[in-house]
C-alpha cells in the first residue's frame, strides 16, 4: 500500500509539481480562462482545427510563462515586483525655497 505525505510542515506554502504559492493559482485560473475561451469559440461556430490550435498554443504558452515566472521571481517575487512598482522613483518638491523660511519681525517673540 502506498503512503502519501500531504503535510509538508507548518508555515510552508502550497506546492504542486514545482509551482509555488500564487503561480499555482495563476496557472489554474489561466487554464480555466483558456477552456472558457475555446468553448466560446466552438459555440460560435469556429472551425474545430482552429479551436484545437488555439487551445494548444495558448495553454502551452501559459504553462511556459508560469513556470518561467516561478523560476525567475520565486515564491514571493510577484508580490515584491508589485510593491516595487507602487513606490515612487523620486520625491519631488516644487515649492519655492523661500516658503520654508519664516521671517519673524523684531517686536514679536517666538
Amino acid at each position: 500500500m502506498n503512503t502519501y505525505h500531504i503535510n509538508k510542515g507548518i508555515g510552508r506554502t502550497v506546492e504542486f509539481k514545482g509551482l509555488k504559492a500564487q503561480y499555482l493559482f495563476i496557472f489554474a485560473g489561466g487554464l480555466l480562462a483558456v477552456l472558457v475561451f475555446v468553448m466560446i469559440l466552438y459555440l460560435t461556430g469556429v472551425n474545430n482545427y482552429i479551436c484545437l490550435f488555439t487551445a494548444g498554443s495558448s495553454s502551452s504558452l501559459l504553462v511556459w510563462q508560469t513556470f518561467s515566472m516561478n523560476k525567475k521571481y520565486g515564491e514571493h517575487g510577484l508580490m515584491k515586483l508589485g510593491a516595487k512598482k507602487k513606490h515612487p522613483r523620486y520625491i519631488i518638491s516644487r515649492k519655492n525655497l523661500l516658503r520654508y523660511i519664516k521671517i519673524i519681525p523684531k517686536g514679536q517673540a517666538v
